[in-house]
């Protein structure tokens, strides 16, 4: 009878554990860098590679910073969103181009347009792996003390923005 009992119970923590990962949302994977510094960094600048673009362009504002790479597909899903808020200029938006091809960001940008201030072109994923990437898309909401206050994983919507991202702006704002 024991020798059954046990697999039993293996197996019934088992299901236990995957009902509860199952009820999980994927886009909100903790990060270690919420309520801490974002990473500083300089880069090359995406468009001009002899000009530097990082940390030291958002600081002093609440920002965002948006990880993205040609060869994610969930990167062009957002990207018309993420054109649409750079045309309302409310929030400044900063692209670190992920282990990506030069030639090609540029030809996407240049397609699709560029929502960023600036974007740096991080070629060996250094500096993403200090944001803690897991992947591309993912995108930072930073306060004006460079302090991460949020991280999205996954394309960016206008639903989750309203919901995720414009409460903590305007408190923000508000001074809170």
């Amino acid at each position: 009878m024991s020798k059954f009992l046990l697999p039993l119970l293996v197996f019934l923590v088992l299901v236990g554990v995957f009902v509860v990962g199952l009820t999980k949302d994927p886009s909100r994977i903790p990060s270690p860098l919420l309520g801490n510094p974002a990473p500083e960094y300089s880069l090359p600048s995406l468009e001009d590679p002899t000009q530097q673009a990082g940390s030291a362009d958002f600081f002093g504002k609440v920002a965002l910073v948006n990880i993205w790479a040609t060869w994610c597909p969930g990167c062009r899903q957002e990207h018309g969103f993420l054109m649409e808020l750079a045309a309302e200029n409310t929030i400044p938006i900063y692209g670190l181009n992920w282990r990506d091809n030069r030639p090609d960001a540029l030809r996407w940008i240049d397609a699709l347009g560029n929502p960023y201030q600036t974007s740096a072109f991080d070629a060996d994923g250094r500096v993403g792996i200090d944001w803690g990437a897991y992947g591309a898309p993912e995108t930072f909401l930073l306060d004006s003390n460079g302090m991460v206050v949020h991280k999205h994983i996954a394309p960016l919507t206008r639903e989750i923005w309203e919901r995720d991202f414009v409460p903590i702006i305007e408190q923000l704002e508000a001074g809170g």
